[in-house]
């Protein structure tokens, strides 16, 4: 499902993403110039340890103004797959490893305006290991319960879509 354009000018590329003008034909002969965010992707975790406890983390956003509830995730890097991503950023952002890695699927939390695609891991059989936080990343690494996390999402605690996705598709599994 890959769109492609008739034309494309680059407005903006930067060390993550690339924002362009495009220039598309929409089904019905529609034609139009749209704006659009090119991401390389990248990988979400929700990592369940062996009481049921779920890592959050809690993370600085400039975009939205401060600290919010987050999953450990990180964008792909180019010589990375997305289990490969994943394994990486758990360890990274929550100084955890893993020993069962189950594909949850995959989200776009933007396709108004961005390509971007999420995949979603659960991990299992966890081992404590030393985070490496980048140093431009404010982070607090916390274990709560699926409960817990669902009732926060209800309450509007938890409002990164990634987290509530990743948490509404572990939520199923562990309650079948």
């Amino acid at each position: 499902m890959n769109a492609v354009p008739s034309s494309r000018t680059d407005v903006y590329r930067g060390r993550l993403i690339s924002l362009g003008l495009e220039t598309v034909d929409l089904p019905g002969d529609v034609e139009l110039e749209l704006e659009i965010v090119r991401h390389p992707g990248g990988a979400v975790i929700v990592a369940v340890d062996a009481e049921r406890k779920v890592c959050l983390i809690r993370q600085y956003r400039y975009a939205v103004g401060g600290y919010i509830w987050e999953l450990p995730a990180g964008t792909i890097d180019a010589d990375e797959t997305p289990l490969q991503t994943a394994k990486r950023e758990l360890e990274e952002e929550a100084g955890v490893r893993a020993g069962i890695w189950r594909d949850l699927g995959t989200i776009w939390p933007s396709p108004g305006y961005c390509d971007e695609i999420l995949h979603l891991y659960l991990a299992r059989e966890l081992n404590r290991t030393d985070v490496r936080h980048n140093y431009d990343e404010l982070i607090e690494v916390h274990w709560l319960s699926v409960d817990t996390t669902l009732t926060m999402v209800r309450n509007n605690e938890i409002r990164d879509a990634k987290t509530v996705a990743g948490l509404f598709y572990t939520q199923q599994l562990l309650a079948g």
